[in-house]
């Protein structure tokens, strides 16, 4: 290349490499902004890593999310009981 086809010491091969570069840069930002704003993908990606976290390989309730189930109702009825206990 000629020094008379450079423009602020670069070549347009140079140029071209740069904005093609630029170009791959914006649209990994664009996925990465859908992937963000997607709520609803998002939403059901949480609920699945939840569910596969809250139940075993049978698809039964993990030890752990049955004894906070149990748990929750044992409070509640306690909760219930002194109501009950207090009315009358």
């Amino acid at each position: 290349m000629s020094t008379e086809s450079r423009t602020n010491g670069t070549t347009p091969d140079e140029i071209e490499a740069d904005i093609a570069r630029q170009r791959d840069q914006l649209a990994s930002t664009v996925d990465a902004l859908h992937a963000k704003l997607d709520v609803k993908t998002r939403a059901q990606d949480k609920a699945a890593e939840l569910r596969d976290r809250a139940t075993t390989d049978e698809g039964k309730p993990t030890p752990q999310v049955l004894a906070g189930a149990a748990a929750a109702v044992a409070v509640i009825g306690v909760f219930i009981a002194l109501r009950i206990r207090r009315s009358r």
